[in-house]
């Protein structure tokens, strides 16, 4: 037996529905905010990545699915939504219709990550950005639509972290800085860290390794050196954070390594998740577009992991759910009556409703236990006896009470019916 890859685990049947539910969530909160649903392919031009995440980092030195096709171009699965939504944006020339493009992507994301507790080779992100606006007014509104969407999802003890990494006319005397203080200490960075070092020297912030992170504490922090308007924009942002009555920490080990990412930056964590707490995280990065051959264009988004939400949820007490019983579920007995049904169940799924019948030559009787087991509502009973009075035997499968319907009435009937009821 084919089984399938570690880390790219499969949704099953009765697990579908919880991702349907959290996903619905999140359409209906983007579409209040304006946000419109974009869709771009799985997998693009490598360059595409190599220049928009940048050669220094794990992702595309070590994480990427990147193959050669056919034609012999180099192509990648994509590790994250920005560039690919950046992409788009440029080719299609959203920027045309609107001053401030507001756009959502949710789907699938692929990494060669060794496969671990949190962490997936493909995992599913929902992925949202704002583009074409500079001020602080679109950071705030960012932040306070993540915040809405995980108090939407049901999500309790959330910890906003925020941060400041300045922008190009300031970042480059803080990174200077960093560099010297890290060099000082390169004997006890890890291997990767040396790396990191050479080519992207704030990744080492973000380094997992114990030894690393104990130098990462003492390191310096960048508020010693913004400008004057990189400090009058975090002010505002979080000036209208309080306002909004969103509480938040400024963590000035919260940074972004590239450098087209500019001032706001954040996380949400869930501290029960261990040591891959981070359940969403975003920033400004206002250099990107122009990064991948477009014009200079501010933007700020967030990516949220739908598997660390669900498991985020997961870890939630409460009591357990009473499955719900929908629908109805066509019983019948003889041929003559098996074909009555599938129409009688055609009708009833056109008029809005979840509907079954039997397929498999059961017996009647194992047609109620399935009934029961795949939690219908109501049963309708349809053999010989019943065709011959032009009835059929309703049954409402919570309660047990049965009655007979007029055949012609039954479809009227039913859709006028409490569907939903509980024991």
């Amino acid at each position: 037996m084919i089984k399938g890859i570690k880390g790219a685990p499969d949704v099953l049947p009765e697990d579908s529905g919880k991702w349907q539910a959290l996903e619905a969530v999140a359409r209906d909160l983007l579409e209040r905010y304006g946000y419109a649903e974009i869709r771009t392919p799985v997998f693009e031009r490598t360059e595409l990545f190599v220049r928009g995440i940048g050669e220094g980092t794990d992702i595309v030195e070590k994480e990427m699915y990147t193959f050669e096709d056919r034609g012999g171009e180099s192509l990648t699965l994509r590790p994250e939504a920005t560039a690919s939504l950046m992409r788009a944006y440029m080719e299609h020339n959203l920027s045309a219709k609107s001053s401030l493009v507001k756009v959502y992507l949710i789907g699938p994301m692929f990494r060669h990550e060794r496969p671990q507790s949190g962490r997936f080779r493909q995992f599913h992100q929902v992925d949202v950005e704002a583009v074409g606006s500079p001020g602080p007014a679109v950071d705030a509104e960012v932040v306070a639509l993540l915040h809405h969407l995980l108090e939407a999802w049901g999500l309790k003890g959330i910890q906003l972290h925020l941060n400041s990494i300045g922008d190009p006319n300031c970042r480059p005397a803080y990174r200077q800085a960093f560099v010297a203080y890290a060099e000082a200490h390169r004997s006890a960075l890890c291997p990767d860290c040396h790396v990191r070092l050479e080519k992207n020297p704030l990744r080492i912030l973000d380094c997992k390794v114990p030894t690393c992170q104990q130098i990462a504490r003492g390191a310096p922090t960048i508020s010693a050196y913004l400008c004057g308007p990189c400090r009058e924009h975090f002010a505002a942002v979080r000036s209208l954070l309080d306002g909004l009555k969103i509480e938040h920490t400024v963590n000035e080990r919260l940074v972004r390594g590239l450098d087209y990412y500019t001032r706001t930056t954040f996380e949400f964590l869930n501290p029960t998740l261990g040591a891959q707490n981070a359940v969403a995280g975003g920033g400004r990065y206002d250099g990107l577009v122009e990064e991948i051959g477009g014009p200079p264009t501010p933007a700020i988004g967030f990516a949220i992991g739908e598997e660390r939400i669900l498991a985020s949820l997961a870890a939630l007490p409460g009591p357990a759910e009473s499955p719900t019983c929908t629908g109805v579920y066509v019983a019948t007995a003889g041929s003559e009556a098996f074909l009555v049904a599938m129409d009688l169940v055609q009708t009833l799924r056109r008029r809005g409703l979840r509907a079954a019948v039997d397929l498999e030559g059961r017996s009647l009787k194992g047609q109620m236990r399935q009934a029961n087991k795949d939690r219908y509502r109501y049963s309708v009973i349809l053999g010989s006896d019943e065709l011959a009075r032009d009835q059929v035997t309703l049954k409402d499968m919570l309660s047990g009470e049965q009655h007979a319907v007029p055949l012609g009435e039954v479809v009227d009937r039913l859709t006028r019916l409490p569907e939903r009821d509980y024991a």
